[in-house]
């Protein structure tokens, strides 16, 4: 199972996510909820978690460091401003606000399990690694953080 652990990238892992709510949401009756609420609250949904993902992408990049979720060691800083005030994994979290959004969209209650999964993944196969690569590079600062500043919320 290991060798799950940064191979796919979160962003990937959203997208074949979101083509296989789709493909649910044809095997399940739709919850019935009119069309202007579903659509708004989506929409909502959506702009949100994009916004946290950009901030945190933003904070990176004002930090100069890298964005690549499958080499974390190679950064060359602690980002704990911004948006990483709040949370650790704001690009994940947006990513995970996003599928909500879209399985709000789709209205499907099997489409519903998708963000859920996301998480477990996340937090299995992407964070724990980073966690302990970035506990390597920074140490007490990166574990002084850790005691202040919640993983996902």
């Amino acid at each position: 199972m290991n060798d799950l652990e940064l191979r796919v990238p979160p962003p990937v892992l959203a997208l074949c996510l979101a083509l296989l709510m789709w493909f649910a949401s044809s095997l399940v009756p739709p919850v019935v909820v009119p069309f202007g609420v579903r659509v708004g609250i989506a929409l909502a949904l959506v702009v949100i978690g994009q916004s946290i993902s950009i901030s945190g992408m933003v904070s990176f990049r004002r930090a100069r460091t890298t964005i690549n979720p499958i080499k974390p060691s190679a950064a060359s800083s602690l980002v704990t401003s911004g948006v990483y005030r709040y949370t650790r994994n704001p690009m994940y979290l947006g990513l995970s606000v996003t599928l909500t959004g879209w399985a709000v969209f789709l209205s499907n209650p099997l489409a519903l399990l998708a963000a859920p999964l996301f998480v477990l993944y996340i937090n299995r196969f992407q964070i724990n690694p980073e966690e302990r690569v970035l506990s390597s590079l920074f140490g007490a600062e990166y574990a002084a953080y850790k005691e202040k500043v919640r993983r996902w919320l």
